[in-house]
């Protein structure tokens, strides 16, 4: 089972304790198996997203800790109970669609107030904790409004109140933020996160998107064909990528096929002297850990030059992605700072040590 680590939240993980605890979760429909014994814990107080591609199983994952679906084999704990026996109804967990599913004819007040109504709440009591749950997601002023009249974000604020208003131990959210535009959803990442922490309830958020995990989460758990990948924080899930899919998956990389012998590596027309063992080898090399060359001439000490042409250049901003092909046919991506020159054959290096031991990504069925 994966270490317990934290980033960036102010809470000190190895001393928070275990909120939910998933053993062994295994599901399949029909013939085709969806999760493959994953064990995996969340903290209190923790933003964990799952991540990963279409199909991957992080939704199943995801309505199996609602209640929503039954696994065919494994437990689910929570705060030392046995979750996985209990309705959805009783569990402390609330659920936060990609839609929303904000009824249209009740106004922003009485939405949230829904799951309140339903379990027979106190009306004064009721008032008291719509006002305040609306007053944390910034919503006061369009208590009266009707969801149609308000927009995406606010929906997602709505929806946010709703679900935190019966003050559940743990919040999913199933891709809540893939309806907006752009600039919406990096303005509603900020948001999100700055909420989790204010209100301390655990999350655990689903989505496709890397950028999103990577701003949001203090772990990230990469799914990959039913079974985790990777769970680490977005610093050492990007820096230190166990395999090879997840140096692909999280941003850009090239996987360097190296053969090593006596510490000489070589790749393709390339060698270098590197501290690996023997025999064949996979390295992830990030784009931006590859450099224009200096000046002319041999490299410095330690540092492996090439000269490539360039195929292609995409300018994204501040930096730019360029595709590289040597005259061995190795082709390289390189991340540098936008400028307008960059044509024909250019010189780059990077240090050997850049270079990342990845393992090969298993085949999966």
């Amino acid at each position: 089972m994966a270490t317990l680590q934290h980033s960036g939240s102010g809470i000190a993980a190895s001393a928070a304790a275990t909120l939910l605890d998933m053993r062994q979760i295994a599901k399949s429909f029909g013939k085709n198996r969806v999760l493959r014994d994953i064990s995996l814990q969340v903290a209190e107080g923790e933003f964990l997203t799952i991540l990963g591609e279409s199909g991957s199983g992080k939704t199943t994952l995801l309505r199996i800790i609602a209640g929503f679906e039954t696994a065919n084999s494994g437990e689910l704990w929570m705060s030392g109970e046995r979750l996985d026996r209990l309705p959805p109804y009783k569990r402390r967990v609330n659920t936060v669609f990609q839609h929303y599913a904000l009824f249209p004819h009740l106004t922003v007040e009485e939405n949230v107030a829904y799951g309140l109504r339903v379990s027979r709440q106190v009306e004064t009591t009721i008032s008291s904790q719509v006002e305040q749950a609306l007053a944390r997601v910034k919503m006061t002023a369009y208590a009266k409004a009707k969801p149609s009249k308000i927009s995406g974000g606010q929906q997602q604020r709505v929806a946010l109140a709703r679900a935190l208003v019966k003050r559940p131990q743990l919040l999913l959210l199933d891709e809540p933020l893939s309806a907006l535009d752009a600039n919406l959803r990096r303005q509603m990442q900020v948001e999100l996160k700055s909420l989790q922490r204010e209100v301390g309830i655990s999350f655990v958020f689903v989505t496709h998107d890397q950028e999103e995990a990577m701003v949001m989460s203090d772990r990230i758990a990469l799914l990959r064909m039913g079974e985790l990948e990777q769970v680490a924080t977005p610093r050492e899930i990007y820096r230190h990528p166990a395999t090879a899919y997840t140096a692909q998956f999280i941003g850009h990389t090239n996987l360097l096929r190296v053969q090593v012998s006596n510490r000489i590596v070589r790749c393709n027309s390339l060698s270098w002297t590197g501290d690996l063992p023997d025999g064949p080898a996979l390295l992830s090399l990030r784009p931006e850990n590859i450099r224009v060359a200096s000046s002319p001439g041999p490299p410095a000490l330690n540092r492996v030059r090439f000269r490539g042409r360039l195929r292609h250049q995409a300018f994204q901003g501040a930096t730019e992605l360029l595709q590289i092909e040597c005259s061995d046919g190795l082709i390289f991506f390189v991340r540098t700072s936008a400028r307008a020159d960059w044509q024909g054959e250019l010189e780059f290096e990077f240090d050997p040590g850049d270079g990342l031991p990845v393992r090969e990504s298993a085949e999966r069925t």
